[in-house]
This record gives structure tokens, C-alpha cells and sequence, in this order.
């Protein structure tokens, strides 16, 4: 019976250790899972490649992304570079080891990937630009919102102001090809309302910190500017809290884009004019159904846009103004932020609507 007893207890311990090891080499396991099933087509795989998550929307982005294949069967496996090239380049690297059925990347820089693309075409994986185009690589698709008509509608907000002569520039990073897309609209703008821009910059990495910095350090240049447009609406919080230092805030008008929590707020608040909305849900969406699609060899019925050297498939979503008038039709009834959020600050406000 003792006998027994201490063998029993050493097969007790045994299985104890078994399962503690699967329990710690869970992330393991999961991989060569993914793998098996990736090499019997039971599922698609899909490998996304974000630039980071310090911009708000990306997280939404991220979240209605994987949602989508998931409920259309397809497994997704998140990377995020933090603003890293050299770290994409890797991360899409062990896509393609992994081999996965399709990459989609939010680029860090248009104009480095185009190696790594070929590398993964080369494999038989199907690429995609998910809303910054990659320069001169060749694509499967580029699906993103019409960055043109996002200049546009900034720049239209600005110009037909007739109070606004002297317009300051704070641009997001020079390497996202989307940034020069929305500059080009915005500047035809302001050339056709005879608008003159005093000052422009760029903020490399999205960095909207920077944003705060170039107003303090330049209290000339924005003295005599009467609007600024930001790159995004990070950007424009951060310009808006350094204006506020100097009780400008409010004065100088402000414009951005991505509809932020903060931009929303700032809008009834009045210290920012508008924001271009882009319903990242329905992007997201849409960006994992052709992802699918691609993988199971479907064609896509699309436009074109030229990289650099190719002209690929394109899809393009409508961005859309908003400003205090339209924020609940657009904003709180599509459900993108709650009304108590938006109106926080302006409590009074919101109970009167």
C-alpha cells in the first residue's frame, strides 16, 4: 500500500508539472496551433502591422479589425511597431515566416517597406496599405479615407472665413504619404481663398507634443496667425492647451482631423472649429471583409492609384466635417462618442438639446 501511495503522489506531481509547463508555454502552443491550422486551410490568417497606438483611433481601428475576421472565421495576429521601421520590418518578416494568408500595415514610413512587400508577394501573400499608401511596393490594395477631400474641407472651413487672412501649418510626420495628400488639398485651399500661410511644420513620428512646443517657441508667428490647421486632432490638443497659456484659445481658429474624444469636446467648448470624422468602423470593416475575400482568391472590383511605379487597387471612404452644429447627428447618434463625453465640459449645453 506505501508502495502504491508513493507512486500514485510522484503521478499526481507529474501530471501537476505537465500542465504548469502548458500552462506557461500557453503563447507557444497557440502559435503552432495557428501554424497547423493555417497549413490545412481550416482558417485564414491574417497578420496586421500597426505604426502605434499613441493615436487614439488606431486602437479602434485595431479592435473592429479583428472582430470582423473573427466572426467571418479568420484568425488575426496583431503587430505593433511603436513608431519603429526597423521593427515593422521585422514584424512583417515573421508574418511571412508565419505564413500567413494576407499582411495588412499601417506604415511608419511610405517610402521603406517596399522590400519587405516584395519579400511577402514573393510568398504568395497578398498585401495591404490599410490607410497610408506604401510607396513604389505594388499592393494587392490600398484602402483608406479620401485624404484629399480631408485637406479639403480643413481648408475650406479656413477660407471661407472672410476674417482670416494669415494661416499657420502644423503638419503630422513628413514620411506618412497620407500627410502630403491632405497638404496638397488644403494648400489649393487657401490659394483659392487667397489665405497666406505664414509658417509650416512637420512633427516627425506624430509626435503632438511638439505641437504645444512649436506655439511656445514661436509666440511671433502665432501672434499674427489668425488660424491653425494640425495635422490631426492629437495635435490640435496640444495646440489648443498652449494657446490657452497665452488666452488665445478660442481666438485662433483651430482645425483637425479624426474626431477625438478631446477634439469633440474642444468643438462645444468653441475652442476648436471642427474636425474631419472618418468612421474608422466602417474602414476597419471593410479593410478585414477584402482581406478575406483576397485570401480566398475573390477579386475585388475597385479604383486605382498610382504608388510611385504601379497603379493598384484602391478604395477610398468619404471623410465627413463636423462642427458644433452637426456633432450629435454625426458624432453621438452614430454612436462614435457618448454625449455625456462630448459635453462634459458644457454640461448646460447638453441638457438643453
Amino acid at each position: 500500500m506505501q508502495k502504491n501511495g508513493i507512486l500514485l503522489s510522484r503521478a499526481a506531481l507529474l501530471f501537476t508539472l505537465c500542465a504548469l509547463l502548458l500552462t506557461g508555454c500557453g503563447m507557444r502552443t497557440q502559435d503552432v496551433a495557428t501554424s497547423s491550422d493555417n497549413n490545412n486551410n481550416d482558417s485564414i490568417q491574417i497578420g496586421i502591422s500597426f505604426d502605434s497606438f499613441i493615436i487614439e483611433r488606431w486602437q479602434k481601428d485595431r479592435d473592429v479589425f479583428v472582430s470582423t475576421a473573427k466572426e467571418q472565421g479568420a484568425e488575426v495576429n496583431v503587430q505593433n511597431a511603436n513608431g519603429d521601421v526597423e521593427e515593422q520590418k521585422k514584424q512583417i518578416e515573421y508574418l511571412i515566416n508565419k505564413g500567413v494568408d494576407v499582411i495588412v500595415i499601417v506604415c511608419i514610413d511610405s517610402d521603406s517597406l517596399a522590400d519587405v512587400v516584395k519579400k511577402a508577394k514573393e510568398k504568395g501573400i497578398k498585401v495591404i496599405s490599410y490607410d497610408r499608401l506604401i510607396h513604389n511596393a505594388d499592393t494587392d490594395l490600398y484602402i483608406s479615407f479620401d485624404n484629399k477631400m480631408v485637406g479639403t474641407l480643413m481648408g475650406r472651413t479656413i477660407g471661407e472665413d472672410g476674417t482670416i487672412k494669415n494661416v499657420v501649418m502644423i503638419g503630422g510626420s513628413s514620411t506618412d504619404s497620407n500627410v502630403d495628400m491632405v497638404e496638397e488639398a488644403f494648400l489649393t485651399e487657401m490659394r483659392t481663398h487667397s489665405k497666406t500661410v505664414i509658417d509650416s511644420t512637420h512633427l516627425e513620428g506624430w509626435n503632438a507634443e511638439l505641437g504645444s512646443t512649436y506655439v511656445e517657441e514661436h509666440p511671433d508667428i502665432i501672434s499674427n496667425a489668425d488660424a491653425i490647421m494640425c495635422g490631426n486632432d492629437d495635435i490640435a490638443t496640444h495646440v489648443i492647451r498652449s494657446l490657452a497659456v497665452s488666452r488665445k484659445a478660442g481666438k485662433i481658429m483651430v482645425v483637425g482631423q479624426d474626431a477625438d474624444l478631446s477634439a469633440c469636446q474642444h468643438i462645444v467648448e468653441g475652442t476648436q472649429k471642427m474636425t474631419v470624422y472618418k468612421p474608422v468602423e466602417k474602414l476597419a470593416s471593410e479593410a478585414a471583409r477584402c482581406a478575406i475575400a483576397m485570401a480566398r482568391g475573390e477579386t475585388i472590383d475597385c479604383d486605382h492609384i498610382n504608388d510611385g511605379t504601379y497603379d493598384i487597387p484602391y478604395i477610398a471612404l468619404n471623410p465627413i466635417k463636423v462642427t458644433k452644429a452637426n456633432m450629435d447627428s454625426v458624432i453621438i447618434d452614430g454612436g462614435f462618442h457618448l454625449r455625456e463625453d462630448v459635453y462634459l465640459n458644457v454640461a448646460d449645453s447638453a441638457e438643453e438639446q
